[in-house]
């Protein structure tokens, strides 16, 4: 299932946040043929991920959502438990799939 699909020209940037827990796959495709890459053309690509409750930007969010600073902290406490509850399915459905692989 493709989650999201973008086209970019020589250069491009987004921003993607996953609300589905488990693993997800990155494919990346360039429109160049291999000899121009081989005569000396160059392909860079820079991936910066990030993954649990820190991607979040309290500061905007409290700023956005007019939170007082305890509002704050129990929104960011939330936040961990969420994560560690999603952590922990990921662990469970991983445990499963190798229990049906190995039988």
């Amino acid at each position: 299932q493709v989650v999201l699909s973008r086209q970019y020209g020589s250069e491009g940037r987004f921003t993607f946040t996953s609300h589905t827990p488990g693993e997800h796959q990155i494919c990346l495709h360039s429109n160049s043929t291999r000899m121009a890459l081989f005569a000396g053309g160059k392909l860079r690509v820079h991936l910066d991920i990030q993954v649990g409750e820190h991607t979040n930007n309290y500061p905007e969010i409290a700023a956005k959502d007019k939170l007082t600073e305890l509002q704050l902290r129990a929104r960011q406490l939330l936040d961990q438990v969420e994560q560690i509850q999603k952590e922990q399915n990921y662990q469970r459905v991983r445990r499963r799939r190798r229990r049906r692989n190995h039988r």
